[in-house]
């Protein structure tokens, strides 16, 4: 027989259960990257030597993707099924912004060889800024047209943003005009979390206003201080726990290392791997 205090007892178990569930939920629910990968720059001088047993280093330190616009080797070709053999995928290259029509359909036919789904231009601007209203329309103008080209190329277009994009003009921030003058269903953003913190915006507020438009993130850290020189991911200040659960809710699935002028690309990427393989959000 049941007595009233193995009830009240029991009952009070089941309740403290009950409390508990939600919190430990969450910790089953932490996330881990399933995917990251690497722009091919950061390991420029040593992709210039034995390029293969370099990306396979690379591989080695938990890379499944390498952002880049051109093949190493004989072919494209040759090229893919090499990355397909060590775990690799390639989903984003660039080209060049200001490129002629000539120059264009050529940048198209190889990024199309590469099978990418990303083109990126890096510098979406005529000038070096800082920039102008007129110049704001004339960046959006070509982005729009080069968006349209894109798409009629199997691509999606994706401008790359730096920090003179967060310089106020007397007309708001050339990012926001860009980001609300192009075509949303053509022009996306590879968003460079780094650049975006030294413009003085914050990155997961910018992912948050502009949710769906951020199909690429660059991932780069900051070092301490005035200086706010580049870092190798998990060295420097960037939240990135908290940069990758916003990331998350908005359903952004490449998140591509970037370091420029590094001194030891294979070094920053090692560490930069271990970080990001390890971190949960």
């Amino acid at each position: 027989m049941i007595t009233r205090r193995k009830f009240i007892t029991g009952t009070a178990a089941a309740i403290s259960v009950a409390l508990l569930a939600p919190e430990s939920l969450a910790v089953q629910e932490k996330k881990k990257l399933k995917n990251f990968g690497f722009i091919s720059g950061i390991i420029g001088k040593e992709l210039k030597g034995d390029w293969k047993a370099v990306l396979k280093q690379a591989a080695s330190y938990g890379f499944t993707e390498i952002e880049t616009g051109n093949f190493m080797g004989d072919s494209a070709e040759t090229f893919l099924a090499y990355l397909k053999e060590i775990g690799m995928s390639l989903p984003a290259g660039g080209f060049e912004f200001k490129a002629g029509e000539e120059d264009l359909k050529k940048s198209m036919t190889l990024l199309k060889s590469l099978k990418v789904k990303y083109a990126i231009v890096y510098w979406p601007w005529y000038t070096g800024g800082p920039f102008t209203l007129e110049d704001c329309k004339k960046s959006t103008e070509r982005l729009n047209y080069l968006g349209k080209v894109c798409k009629d190329n199997g691509l999606i277009l994706c401008w790359h943003n730096h920090n003179k994009e967060f310089t106020p003009m007397d007309n708001g921030l050339p990012f926001d005009y860009l980001m609300n003058n192009t075509d949303k269903n053509l022009v996306f953003c590879e968003l460079d979390l780094y650049w975006v913190r030294k413009g003085g915006a914050d990155p997961l507020e910018v992912m948050k206003k502009y949710s769906g438009r951020f199909p690429v993130l660059h991932v780069k850290d900051m070092v301490p201080g005035d200086l706010q020189d580049f870092e190798c991911p998990g060295s420097g200040i960037l939240d990135f726990l908290s940069l990758f659960k916003e990331a998350d809710k908005h359903g952004i699935k490449h998140y591509i290392v970037e370091r420029d002028n590094v001194p030891d690309g294979l070094a920053c990427l090692k560490s930069s791997g271990n970080y990001l393989k390890n971190l949960t959000f």
